[in-house]
């Protein structure tokens, strides 16, 4: 076994072995193939390649097959140390364009691994022998472009799983299924939450019933923002091209950016919203009594994404981040971090979320000196501690603006997804001169906080549907109740009800169709309607409903009265029923 396997994660380096032997298996079955890159990922590998076959899911399990004979085999896996040029001369030989490429990168001394007659240039650490690989499965083909370049060749790329044992393997396939059951894409259609149109690919439609959704997910936020002492600010969609610049985005996110011209002068889409923030709060002079000042804004970005990684209403061009951004005293930092946390944790809590925590550091791209950096990340750091939060540390992960907090909520099948953050900014109230004025009358620099909670809201929306499987608690559900009456000559009684809870805030539906009772319920369920109230001569004559609830069942009957206090109630706690 290599040396440095000891210092690496076991199952990573399985996981490498895996892509090799899978590189190798296409290579057996189309030895045209060119070779590019084979990395680790969580759960699993890929590897991608070039060739002009189309690879098909029976492909996939021909490579499989063939995977198994090589691990079969039990061919040894051996480490080399080669001159550049040596390595060079070998992938010449080989045809392998773009090994030689990666070569020209590379030291004077690099080194490959040899199975069988499959070679690899590498740095490793490997198994000893193909045969330790055991429990694997492959996936799925999608395309990549070389070197994540839109201008170079777009490969094949093979995403596979693998584990040290079978038992992990098997329950990651079935949480793989239940995840397919839950699509957002799927479950949206059904649903008649959103669509993407051809004529908009990344820019969501919402439809009624997905508006409805939003604006509850909207109403809670604003509402819960009032009781935190935010104050909501709206800024303009386009801006011109010299706030970018000051704010350090047109270097760090030009080429994601949409642009026009007006009067002859470059605007850009916004990408972020905080440099609009930071204009509201340069409009006037500030006293350190008027500190912290903490501005929300529910707003409408932009960023190009490639058409390849569009993915429903998890990845658009046109998304909205609840952003929020708080102007303090360096003193208030620590208490208005811990303020976040806390109003993050009830957020979370609300939808039934756990979550866990990471600390993101100073990225390549970073702007400011380490002095700044190193105290802002020390400050998030003792918030995190006074909080008792156990988190991880993601080195060079942070915004190039500032080190942060991310929070990875957990869904019900377990997945985890970022959403919320929290970033310390020294940086921006420099770029921008914000300052107030002290208690000697001297202008300082004010300290910001960049937050979101929800993230992108068409993400977390996303998010919502596959957690709950489309069906929403009561409080979030765009129908909360359908009367269903048993024949026509219940719809006036049906009608009645429908207005009694509309009038009392209710989104409530009456379901008309000549269909029978078995039917119009088994859709209400299929639909994840909450509760569906059923109306008959014995309901009417006691001005009464037969209550189902779409897991419980029959809930027997109550007074239509009873039933809104119960519902109302039901919606006032925000139960997750």
């Amino acid at each position: 076994m290599d040396e440095n396997i000891g210092m690496i994660n076991q199952e990573e380096v399985m996981r490498h072995t895996a892509a090799h032997i899978m590189a190798q298996a296409v290579l057996r079955l189309w030895p045209e193939t060119k070779i590019a890159i084979g990395p680790v990922i969580k759960n699993g590998f890929y590897y991608d390649f070039d060739l002009e076959h189309r690879f098909t899911p029976e492909d996939l399990e021909t490579i499989e097959a063939e995977m198994h004979k090589i691990i079969d085999e039990d061919l040894p896996i051996v480490r080399e140390e080669l001159s550049n040029s040596e390595a060079v001369k070998i992938f010449a030989e080989q045809n392998q364009d773009y090994k030689l490429e990666l070569l020209e990168g590379l030291d004077n001394d690099v080194s490959i691994y040899r199975q069988g007659e499959f070679m690899d240039l590498c740095r490793g650490p490997h198994l000893e022998s193909t045969s330790k690989v055991k429990h694997f499965k492959l996936q799925n083909v999608a395309g990549a472009y070389w070197r994540g370049d839109s201008k170079r060749p777009m490969l094949q790329r093979i995403y596979g799983l693998a584990f040290l044992n079978g038992k992990d393997l098997r329950a990651h396939l079935r949480m793989l299924e239940e995840a397919a059951k839950r699509d957002h894409r799927v479950l949206g259609r059904q649903l008649d939450l959103f669509s993407i149109q051809d004529e908009g690919p990344g820019f969501p439609f919402f439809h009624p019933k997905g508006m409805v959704l939003r604006n509850v997910l909207e109403d809670y936020w604003r509402e819960e923002h009032r009781k935190h002492g935010y104050v909501e600010i709206k800024t303009p969609i386009m801006l011109h091209e010299d706030l970018w610049h000051r704010s350090g985005h047109w270097e760090n996110y030009k080429d994601n950016m949409y642009f026009s011209t007006i009067d002859e002068q470059t605007f850009a889409i916004k990408p972020m919203n905080c440099p609009g923030s930071m204009l509201v709060y340069k409009r006037k002079l500030h006293s350190y009594r008027d500190l912290p000042i903490r501005m929300a804004e529910m707003g409408l970005v932009h960023r190009h994404e490639l058409s390849g990684t569009l993915h429903g209403l998890m990845r658009v061009r046109a998304f909205t981040q609840d952003d929020a951004h708080i102007f303090m005293l360096p003193s208030q930092i620590q208490e208005e971090i811990e303020g976040v946390i806390n109003f993050v944790d009830e957020v979370y809590k609300t939808f039934g979320f756990k979550y866990h925590v990471e600390l993101s550091t100073k990225p390549e791209n970073a702007i400011g000196d380490d002095a700044m950096w190193d105290v802002a990340t020390e400050a998030l750091r003792q918030s995190l501690q006074a909080k008792k939060l156990d988190y991880v540390v993601n080195e060079g992960d942070g915004a190039f603006y500032g080190p942060k907090i991310d929070f990875h909520l957990e869904d019900s099948i377990g997945r985890t997804w970022q959403c919320a953050t929290i970033q310390l900014d020294f940086a921006m109230p420099e770029r921008f001169d914000l300052t107030y004025i002290d208690e000697d009358n001297e202008r300082k620099r004010p300290v910001m906080i960049h937050r979101v909670l929800y993230g992108a809201l068409e993400r977390f929306m996303a998010i919502l549907v596959e957690h709950t499987a489309g069906a929403f608690p009561t409080w979030l559900a765009p129908v909360q109740v359908q009367v269903i009456p048993v024949g026509d000559d219940y719809l006036n009684y049906a009608d009645q009800v429908e207005a009694k809870l509309f009038e009392a805030g209710i989104r409530v539906e009456v379901d008309r169709r000549g269909e029978k009772l078995g039917k119009k319920i088994r859709e209400a369920q299929l639909q994840q309607i909450p509760y569906m109230l059923v109306v008959g001569q014995k309901e009417q004559e006691a001005g009464e409903v037969s209550v189902r609830h779409r897991r419980q069942g029959d809930l027997g009957s109550l007074s239509v009265d009873e039933f809104l206090r119960q519902i109302k109630q039901t919606i006032a706690e925000k139960r997750q029923d």
